[in-house]
């Protein structure tokens, strides 16, 4: 299977190296370790373009619920090896988000995996989908090159 997402369409991205603990008795990554990964890259993405705190993961009393995460495994990856974990929101709706990843062998180039999530804005108490603010529009769209914006 090939890359579907194109790697000049990210700007942002976060390095790991796998670890003992992340492989499996086979001696490759364990296939739910790459949602960890695509975790770790969002939060990084969210606090570095300003959407989170720098501590913590609330947004004014509010939170956000992974409602959808999806990946394509593509090349197996192996203890030590370096990896990058691109990532970038892709679309921004009424009260969820989008999000697009890539990882790559650092050493090897090869894209080894591909993924998308979507994130939901909830008031924690309520347990109910609240609007964006404005301001995590404003943050997003002066960071990133491609955003479809879906606010219906």
């Amino acid at each position: 299977m090939k890359p579907t997402k194109n790697k000049s369409d990210f700007k942002h991205y976060y390095d790991v190296i796998v670890t003992f603990d992340k492989v499996d008795m086979l001696h490759i990554v364990n296939n739910a370790v790459y949602f960890n990964y695509f975790e770790q890259a969002r939060i990084k993405y969210a606090k570095d373009i300003g959407i989170l705190p720098e501590r913590g993961i609330s947004l004014d009393g509010t939170t956000f619920y992974m409602v959808r995460n999806e990946i394509n495994y593509l090349k197996a990856a192996l203890f030590e090896d370096r990896l990058r974990v691109y990532t970038r929101i892709s679309f921004i709706k009424k009260s969820s988000f989008g999000f697009e990843h890539i990882i790559e062998n650092i050493d090897t180039g090869i894209i080894i995996a591909e993924g998308a999530g979507v994130l939901a804005h909830v008031d924690p108490i309520q347990k109910k989908s609240i609007p964006l603010p404005d301001e995590f529009y404003e943050k997003v769209l002066s960071y990133e090159l491609k955003v479809e914006i879906l606010k219906s």
